[in-house]
């Protein structure tokens, strides 16, 4: 059953009892839609199929997801079988495996499994909303007053709740009065920048505009970019990042140009288990994201397209990790454990 929403206060997921409702993200921005989630593995396939994304909007619906199972299963045999389930929804995202691996480690023996998976997926909602508020606080201090911004994919409210995370210095700087502007990239092929990051800042009235990806280097070689600000689906111990393809292509012309880039993610995005960018699963998906907007075919039919949804950035080109717990330098991201 799907709604439109019709406000502007608005949040990407949220719970009624066991279902789940989230708004349907490959629908904006020309439709505000409400998809109610009934079970585990229709929460699980919203995950696969994108209708949601964003690391921490993920590592929530991940936690209801396995809360879901807990109250369609009893056995350890099929509770572990849905975990595996939610688990290969999206690959990359370490906040989708530290849900699980939550919701499972604090329900698994509680008096009343269910309920207990329910509040703990609640926890880790109500945890992003405010370490959201917090990195956003960090990140904002950056941003100096007339600065002009580059983000790449859609690190906001839609991502993370609250005010996202490479969004949220953006909103606190706009909250404090501080004249800025945002250089959204479109972010092929699913185009998260034109479609989400785009929508989010109109609705917010934060002065924008789309660019190809290919024109970041151009505005940075203009020195029309004062500073950059990125998501995270993973963070290794050596403060290797990976996220969304085409942020390592930013990170390198951003250091070329001396311009500073940051990466905003709460701790529960560090994989401590994973020593290096090297070990990141990159999750490929199919090549009809390349090769069609929608339905229209852009492409030479007969050829094959390559499609990996994420790339890892090393550490020596990101300037700083901003976390709840402070601004870091990426090598030092192994002391949060």
């Amino acid at each position: 059953m799907k709604n439109n929403k019709q406000n502007q206060d608005w949040t990407a997921i949220w719970r009624e009892g066991h279902t789940v409702f989230i708004i349907d993200q490959t629908k904006l921005p020309f439709s505000l839609e409400i998809v109610e989630l009934r079970s585990y593995i229709s929460t699980a396939n919203a995950i696969r199929d994108m209708l949601l994304r964003g690391a921490g909007t993920i590592g929530v619906a991940a936690g209801y997801a396995m809360a879901q199972a807990f109250a369609e299963y009893s056995t350890k045999k099929e509770l572990q079988k849905a975990k595996l389930f939610i688990e290969s929804s999206r690959p990359t995202a370490q906040n989708l495996f530290y849900a699980t691996n939550r919701v499972c480690e604090e329900a698994r023996n509680a008096e009343n499994s269910e309920k207990r998976a329910f509040e703990t997926a609640d926890d880790i909602l109500h945890e992003d909303e405010k370490h959201s508020r917090i990195m956003g606080e960090l990140g904002a201090e950056l941003i100096q007053d007339g600065f002009n911004i580059l983000t790449h994919c859609n690190a906001g409210k839609l991502a993370i709740q609250g005010w996202g995370s490479a969004l949220a210095p953006i909103y606190i700087a706009h909250e404090q009065g501080k004249e800025i502007f945002v250089f959204a990239d479109e972010t092929r092929p699913r185009l998260q920048g034109s479609r989400l990051t785009a929508w989010e800042l109109h609705q917010a009235g934060i002065p924008h505009a789309i660019i190809v990806d290919n024109a970041a280097g151009f505005y940075m070689l203009q020195r029309k970019v004062d500073i950059v600000f990125v998501g995270a689906d993973r963070i290794a111990c050596n403060g290797d990042v990976a996220n969304k393809i085409g942020t390592y292509e930013k990170a390198v012309l951003a250091k070329e140009n001396n311009i500073p880039f940051y990466v905003v993610a709460p701790c529960s995005t560090i994989d401590f288990s994973c020593s290096c960018g090297a070990n990141i699963p990159i999750e490929e998906r199919s090549y009809d994201e390349v090769k069609k907007i929608g339905n229209l075919l852009i492409a030479n039919l007969e050829s094959d397209a390559l499609n990996p949804a994420f790339d890892v950035t090393p550490a020596r080109y990101i300037t700083g990790i901003i976390t709840e717990k402070g601004i870091h330098k990426p090598e030092d991201i192994h002391k949060l454990k």
